[in-house]
């Protein structure tokens, strides 16, 4: 059976209630152990992740109810100079100043990824999932990083892979949806409708979605649209029925 991987971005204490509205939108086609969080520790540095808080209980609730938890980079904010050509195209083009991991040297790469990881664990009693750079984007010595940090499971803007190994797991872009301003809305709206018809065809078709969405109807509505397609052509499974093939 095909699979269809769902999931929340940006999940942390500065987006609560946004998460919650998301949750109840996917639920209504999903069952919420089939939902991936994926999860900042300190967003922006000024939103940080206490082992002691309410939300974190919320965290570890989640995480008992069946939900995957994804580590989701650190700060979700992207502080380097870059100096290729490319990644000063990425930094500006494909993210709003939060590609974290594109331009981080491979010591810091690896200190934020393990920080990340043991909090998380700390909190939920259970291993992470595995680990996605903010906005999909990873600078080479970010990718050496990860291949050492002990993540079973990555992913980027066109596949999901094992760190350790370079294997590829799943190939095929993510759906997803954008709400930093009307020309990214218009485009993300126009991509929802078009790749659809597409990802049926494919083995493991993924959908992820960000709290920025939770505030455009429209976005909402796409987003029921794109998932009632889905779910007729997919089942709903977990990232880690990938690491059964």
């Amino acid at each position: 059976m095909k699979k269809l991987l769902l999931s929340i971005h940006d999940v942390g204490p500065r987006f609560e209630s946004e998460v919650d509205l998301l949750l109840d939108r996917l639920t209504q086609h999903v069952p919420v152990d089939r939902l991936a969080m994926l999860v900042v520790p300190y967003h922006w540095g000024a939103y940080p992740l206490r082992p002691e808080s309410a939300f974190a209980g919320r965290l570890r609730g989640w995480s008992d109810a069946g939900v995957s938890i994804f580590a989701h980079g650190w700060f979700h904010r992207d502080m380097a100079t870059h100096s290729s050509a490319a990644a000063r195209f990425k930094a500006r083009h494909m993210t709003a100043g939060e590609g974290e991991f594109l331009g981080l040297d491979a010591s810091t790469a690896e200190r934020r990824m393990a920080a990340a990881r043991d909090l998380i664990q700390s909190i939920t009693g259970r291993p992470v999932a595995g680990f996605v750079a903010p906005a999909w984007l990873y600078g080479p010595q970010a990718l050496d990083a990860l291949a050492k940090t002990g993540f079973a499971l990555a992913e980027d803007h066109m596949k999901v892979w094992q760190p350790a190994t370079g294997r590829v797991l799943a190939r095929g872009p993510v759906l997803t949806w954008a709400s930093r301003s009307r020309a990214r809305i218009a485009s993300s709206l126009l991509a929802a409708r078009l790749l659809p018809p597409l990802l049926r065809h494919a083995s493991v078709a993924r959908v992820a979605v960000h709290p920025g969405d939770a505030q455009v109807p429209r976005l909402l509505a796409s987003i029921d649209r794109a998932l009632r397609r889905l779910t007729r052509t997919h089942e709903a499974g977990r990232y880690g029925d990938l690491l059964k093939n």
